[in-house]
């Protein structure tokens, strides 16, 4: 004896349950575009109507005060500053290096005790043993720039030999190089590039300074 024939019903339910993976599938695909969409639109609207407040969540400040009172004192821009320490160490305070670099703006013990010997830095009011607390390692970071600034011209030339020394820069402008176009090292590249990207979003961010409304 034959078995019953499936109804239509039957065969629909069937059919259905077949192809249920798949189409689940292909929903999935459609959808997630279209999130990907909204997302994307939702987020340009909120830039659009608070481009600095967006600015401000991507490069934070720290310890402001004491950037802008070591700024001023090395005739250093805080906005540099910050877009250092960004590149630096991500504003991590305890944050070291496999070579021994230290703290926010990334010293090396020995830079540090160069600039108090040279008179840079009031060593009894910040000592250079101490590079761990911020405000120590703000004030020879930037002490650091200053000494830069007044021995090469311009952020760029200053930015590189933050990373790969002053002697090294001032070697490569000597064979009549130029900086960035002349930098040697891919890491001072890519430094270089990284740091003024930060230095032009922490300029759109803060348009009235690090302390200001």
């Amino acid at each position: 004896m034959a078995g019953r024939r499936p109804t239509p019903r039957g065969r629909a339910r069937a059919h259905a349950r077949r192809e249920r993976p798949g189409a689940r599938l292909v929903r999935w695909y459609r959808v997630v575009p279209v999130v990907l969409l909204a997302l994307t639109l939702l987020l340009v609207a909120v830039t659009a109507a608070n481009p600095t407040g967006i600015g401000r969540l991507l490069h934070p400040v720290r310890h402001a005060e004491a950037i802008e009172a070591s700024c001023e004192r090395h005739d250093v821009d805080p906005l540099l500053a910050c877009a250092i320490i960004q590149c630096e160490s991500g504003w991590d305070e305890d944050a070291r290096s496999g070579a021994g670099a230290v703290g926010l703006m990334q010293l090396m013990p020995q830079t540090a005790e160069t600039l108090e010997a040279l008179g840079f830095v009031d060593g009894e009011r910040w000592d250079p043993a101490d590079l761990t607390d911020p405000e120590v390692n703000i004030e020879y970071g930037c002490a650091y720039l200053g000494y830069l600034f007044a021995h090469l011209s311009g952020v760029d030339e200053v930015v590189a030999a933050y990373n790969a020394g002053m002697g090294t820069v001032q070697g490569w402008l000597a064979e009549g190089g130029s900086i960035p176009e002349d930098v040697e090292y891919a890491e001072t590249r890519a430094y270089l590039e990284n740091v003024r990207s930060a230095y032009e979003g922490y300029q759109q961010s803060y348009p009235d300074g690090i302390t200001g409304a």
